[in-house]
């Protein structure tokens, strides 16, 4: 299949990539601020330190091209990828494990491809997606959230002191209840309870999804539909997404059972979903361009999202569906584009 010119409309001024990677930063704090608030400052520790690789790594990768520094650097692209792949990974994560995250998805799978605008996969998705496989271990160890944590939670310095010497050097790692598994890990796990009776004994679920992550999810939401109203991308990926996760889990919900795969409600604020939503399917790069192939895009997304959270090997899923999705995004677009306006239909395509 040959790559094609879009058709219109196309933009006809100059493209302020380095305002959009502000407003894309800028839309993240309120999921920021409630993932810090709950799980403690891990979350902005990793997100700094993996600002700082992402630099450097992008400023090594433009030197060895030979392009400017100051041009590439001001566009704001690798802090974006920094902060979302930051955002993804577990709280208090190692410093070995931010660097080789960053450094995948800077030098391997954005400059590699040719940089900005030329790579075919998500940036941060695919350093996720390497440091899942490679690592699970650091990469499953999620923090507990502050209602059910088993002590004071740690402070600034302590979280400094986890990433570069490690939890088992910092005394307020050693209690129990710092790590916990999250609210989809343990519905999966579940075959013996209904889900009424998990909630109740379980201290990560809180009042329609898991302790911290539907305020997250909330604060992304509302990030989302920031980006929305300044037309950073148009509705039709990330609220497609949505819809079709929220059929698919309306369809196989039994209730409450215990083999149930959680509600709709709970599918919606758990993991990433919001996050995934709104800062990961709507990459302009890597997603489709057309408004149909958008829609299946996003909704295929959605349907991939709930399939292996339920049936798959991992309790999350935005990152491989996503991924899997980059694969299809040019073939929909092949199937989908509009009719070149002033374009008349063959005699084929009327039927004659």
């Amino acid at each position: 299949m040959a790559l094609f010119t879009v058709t219109s409309p196309h933009a006809t001024g100059p493209l302020n990539t380095a305002r959009v990677m502000q407003l894309v930063l800028l839309a993240t704090i309120p999921g920021v601020l409630a993932l810090s608030w709950h799980f403690g400052w891990g979350v902005l520790v990793n997100i700094v330190f993996a600002c700082i690789v992402a630099l450097g790594a992008e400023a090594l990768a433009l030197k060895l091209r030979k392009r400017p520094l100051g041009f590439y650097l001001g566009d704001y692209s690798a802090l974006v990828t920094a902060v979302l792949l930051a955002i993804a990974m577990p709280a208090y994560s190692p410093w070995w494990l931010i660097v080789v995250g960053v450094g995948f998805s800077i030098l391997i799978a954005k400059h590699l491809y040719g940089g900005m605008g030329y790579n075919p996969f998500n940036p941060a998705m695919v350093g996720y997606v390497v440091l899942l496989i490679s690592f699970p271990v650091e990469m499953t160890t999620w923090a507990a959230p502050r209602q059910a944590f088993a002590g004071e939670m740690p402070g600034l310095l302590d979280a400094i002191n986890v990433l570069f010497a490690g939890r088992e050097a910092v005394a307020a790692f050693a209690v129990d209840g710092i790590t916990m598994a999250t609210p989809l890990d343990i519905l999966k796990q579940n075959n013996s309870l209904l889900v009424e009776d998990l909630w109740a004994q379980s201290p990560q679920f809180g009042q329609w999804a898991g302790l911290g992550w539907e305020w997250a999810n909330l604060g992304f939401l509302a990030g989302g539909l920031f980006l929305l109203s300044q037309r950073v991308f148009t509705w039709h990926a990330p609220i497609s997404m949505l819809i079709s996760l929220t059929l698919i889990s309306a369809l196989f919900y039994d209730g409450g059972s215990s083999a149930s795969g959680g509600s709709p409600l709970f599918h919606l604020l758990s993991g990433a979903t919001m996050f995934g939503a709104f800062f990961i399917v709507t990459d302009p790069v890597t997603s489709a361009v057309s408004v149909k192939g958008k829609i299946i895009y996003g909704a295929l997304i959605g349907v991939l999202l709930y399939l292996i959270r339920v049936w798959g090997n991992y309790p999350d899923a935005i990152a491989f569906s996503v991924l899997l999705m980059n694969f299809a995004a040019p073939l929909l677009d092949y199937y989908t584009q509009p009719r070149t306006y002033g374009h008349q239909p063959s005699s084929k395509e009327g039927g004659e």
